[in-house]
């Protein structure tokens, strides 16, 4: 489409002043880091087909406001145009739940229940009230609409209009019968009955009132004492007879972090409650089972599930520590040898997930220490588990399809075999397995990795993103149902986000590459279809500078393991000259690859970089996505080990390959990318003369327990992961000059991780360090002039250190 903007070609010298004015020039800090959306331009994002497949919804912002709005556009084109606020309250929520034949959906909206019939597009309100409803399902065998109400399950049945409700949980304890117990009181009240016809009749009263009572109960679920537990998750079998609910337990009360704010509206310091950390006591969950038949419930065992009662790998290593060594003379000693008692992992379990034909169920289960996932088929009506696939890791599970919770799974049509991903090749691959024969089958195969799958509506085809072509390159594919050869839909090199229409003839793209963000653009669904774009969102001023391409390159590491990254050169290179080490954050992210990257900023600080003659290496090192379970757990035990020793080696190419001076080579990154950096300059101060830490976790024993746990394992049980893992254990090395930068009201990682490792370096006598804080800023810098701020710094940190030509070196203020 033509952009607004362009319109002003027909107006001659006007827009020729006005593409004058608009041009960015060279690069500044002070350009690159204001809002983006007023500059570069704003990305349509949440792209949504209409159940009907005539109109495409997305999130804009072409006007420059300070959020997005919704936008809509037909798949032929045209003119994008606002969805006003009346609009958007009529329109179904794009999320929610169809039913097998895709004739209706089931979506929530503003804490109500709506039924919509996809051939009608007639809406129906299931629920309207004060309370929220959620999780809404098809259920009994799609004759009924189950949802949640107040922490219970209801059911409503379309053709007659009737809302039965089907729990009954209350918090709490049963309360006690009123009868007595002791055997004095027992006494007294058998004798006051005897002598006085009052009492007789008023017992007699009462007793008949209970027996009513408990006829009327037979027609209400069972009520169901919870305790100090709470419920979640609650499922209604396909023929109503049972009722699945988890269980979860909050441990006692933990400290909690607690993050002081300074800059408030209200003038006073206030604080702001985070998070445990890691090694707190956590959630346990249960899988609670109610049978409506025999009213009554059940808690899932998981006793013979294989490996359960397996220690972590590393425990051995502690356990060889642990044994005192035997006397000399082992004769006279007598060593009464005991069989340790067995410790059953703790477990979280997920679904069930219901066959089509509402005949066979499945779990998923999760050790809580993340090394193991089972995919177990489940019988509700003896509670026996049989196990089906068993993913095991020394390391931790996760990856694409699989994550830290149920993953991407579900049935084949044939109500027989599951589909689930797995790494157990080394790479997420899709697999299936019988639930009778236990026979297990890969469709897919290769050194790459199936990002997302999805069934065709008719579940004769399967859609896929994966990286098959090249580790830095996402496209579309389709494969039969049973497997077979992926044939590619998209062919340009770049990153994809499809979006299927509900006739799936046509798709809904959006498209990157390294130099140009995200547009929105529609193909029909055919291998090598045409593209066409239907937005156009960068700004004359970002147009004007030719923003590089980054070149994709792979080197060995010292261990032989291929590690990619994304170089920027100057135009006119220097021998000996300087260079940049960029360390992108998470640890698990993919950043050397052939799309707009979220570190956008960092891109276009980068180009800056490049033009002032510096070469910039930006390296998805061992921890890192995109590559498979070795490069994702290679990280294990020892963050800063194998991380950092792929920066070392991205160095040494740097001088032997592309002719930078070993004197002039620096490092930056924020959080994981800030940790590594402070890893560097205090264990690798002769590689880097100096480096700009962001955000950064210095002790890991301070960060959450979620992330670190999977990583380290607990402190009080992996100490020395710990120990190695830590900069704060190793700031005595400091030599080069070292920046670092920090939110104050950051709760992911404290301003308090900042201010111990400060606290270190004073103590240490250590002098060419300066701390920049940042008191508006969370985790995320929002604020144009934090980003400006902080980027300057750290340009002036390279420039003083790095850049021939400048004065002599200082330290990180240039002071």
């Amino acid at each position: 489409m033509r952009y607004h903007y362009l319109l002003l070609l027909a107006a001659g010298p006007l827009f020729s002043t006005l593409a004058h004015a608009q041009q960015l020039g060279p690069l500044t800090v002070e350009k690159i880091m204001r809002d983006p959306a007023q500059w570069l331009g704003s990305s349509p994002s949440n792209v949504q087909w209409a159940e009907d497949g005539k109109t495409i919804y997305f999130s804009w912002n072409p006007e420059k406001a300070r959020r997005d709005s919704l936008y809509r556009l037909a798949p032929q084109g045209g003119t994008p145009r606002k969805v006003s606020l009346r609009e958007q309250q009529t329109l179904p929520a794009t999320s929610g739940q169809y039913d097998q034949r895709y004739t209706r959906k089931l979506y929530e909206k503003d804490g109500d229940i709506y039924l919509l019939d996809l051939k009608t597009q007639r809406i129906r309100r299931v629920t309207n009230t004060a309370e929220r409803e959620t999780d809404a399902q098809f259920a009994l065998q799609e004759q009924a609409i189950s949802y949640t109400r107040g922490g219970n399950l209801f059911t409503w049945n379309p053709a007659t209009g009737e809302t039965v409700q089907r729990t009954d949980f209350r918090k709490g304890t049963r309360p006690a019968s009123g009868e007595p117990t002791d055997k004095g009181e027992k006494y007294l009240r058998a004798q006051q009955l005897a002598l006085f016809e009052v009492l007789r009749g008023k017992d007699q009263d009462a007793k008949a009132r209970q027996r009513q009572q408990k006829a009327l109960a037979r027609l209400r679920p069972k009520a169901i004492y919870l305790g100090q537990q709470t419920v979640r998750n609650l499922r209604l079998s396909p023929d109503g007879r049972y009722v699945t609910y988890t269980l979860t337990q909050e441990p006692a009360s933990e400290k909690v972090a607690i993050v002081p704010n300074f800059v408030t509206a209200s003038g006073f310091t206030e604080d702001i409650n985070t998070r445990t950390k890691v090694g707190a006591a956590q959630t346990a969950y249960q899988l609670g089972l109610y049978d409506v038949g025999r009213d009554t419930t059940f808690v899932l065992g998981y006793k013979e599930l294989k490996g359960l009662d397996e220690q972590p790998a590393y425990r051995k290593e502690y356990q060889l520590k642990a044994k005192a060594p035997m006397p000399a003379d082992t004769s006279k000693v007598t060593v009464k040898k005991e069989k340790p008692a067995t410790e059953l992992r703790r477990v979280i379990p997920f679904g069930p997930f219901w066959s089509d034909n509402g005949q066979q169920a499945f779990l998923v289960i999760r050790s809580t220490d993340n090394k193991d996932r089972w995919i177990v088929a489940l019988d509700p009506a003896t509670q026996q588990i049989k196990l089906l696939d068993r993913q095991h890791d020394d390391a931790w599970i996760n990856g694409p399809g699989i994550g830290y919770d149920e993953g991407n799974v579900g049935w084949l049509p044939d109500s027989r075999r599951i589909w689930f991903q797995s790494e157990e090749s080394g790479y997420s691959h899709l697999y299936t397995v019988d639930v009778t024969s236990g026979q297990k089958k890969a469709l897919t195969s290769g050194k790459f990795e199936v990002q997302r799958a999805q069934l065709s509506r008719d579940r004769k085809t399967w859609y896929l993103t994966a990286n098959k072509t090249h580790p830095g390159e996402q496209h579309f594919y389709r494969m039969p149902l049973e497997g077979g050869p992926l044939t590619q839909i998209t062919t340009q090199p770049g990153g994809y986000e499809v979006s299927l229409s509900p006739d799936e003839k046509t798709l809904a793209l959006r498209y990157s590459t390294s130099n140009q963000p995200w547009e929105l653009y529609v193909m029909d669904n055919k291998p090598g279809a045409k593209m066409r774009r239907l937005t156009h969102s960068t700004t004359p001023e970002f147009e004007s500078y030719p923003w590089r391409a980054p070149e994709v390159i792979s080197y060995k590491a010292q261990d032989g393991a291929d590690v990619y990254a994304r170089l920027y050169r100057p135009a006119t290179g220097q021998p000996q000259g300087p260079a940049v080490i960029f360390v992108h954050g998470a640890g698990y992210l993919q950043n050397a690859h052939k799309w707009w990257s979220t570190y956008f900023r960092e891109y276009m600080f980068h180009n800056l970089l490049a033009d002032k003659g510096y070469t910039v290496l930006d390296i998805d090192y061992r921890g890192s996505s995109g590559y498979g379970r070795d490069v994702r757990t290679g990280i294990y035990r020892y963050m800063g080990g194998k991380d950092l020793t792929d920066q070392v080696d991205g160095a040494r190419l740097l001088t032997e390959k592309y002719g930078v001076s070993p004197q002039r080579i620096g490092i930056y990154g924020g959080s994981y990318g800030g940790f590594i950096t402070l890893m560097a300059m205090f264990t690798q101060p002769d590689v880097f003369k100096a480096g700009a830490a962001l955000r950064s976790v210095t002790d890991w024993a301070h960060y959450n327990h979620g992330y670190t746990d999977n990583i380290l394992n607990e402190p009080y049980n992996d100490s020395l992961a710990y120990a190695r893992s830590s900069p704060i254990n190793y700031a005595s090395g400091l030599k080069g000059a070292l920046l670092m930068c920090h939110g104050m009201v950051d709760t992911n990682v404290h301003f308090q991780d900042i201010v111990r490792l400060s606290q270190r370096l004073i103590e240490l006598k250590k002098e060419n360090w300066e701390l920049a804080v940042y008191p508006v800023e969370d985790h995320g810098f929002v604020e144009p002039s934090s980003w400006t701020d902080e980027y300057r710094r750290i340009l002036k940190l390279f420039e003083t250190n790095l850049n021939p030509g400048s004065a002599a070196p200082r330290t990180a203020g240039g002071q």
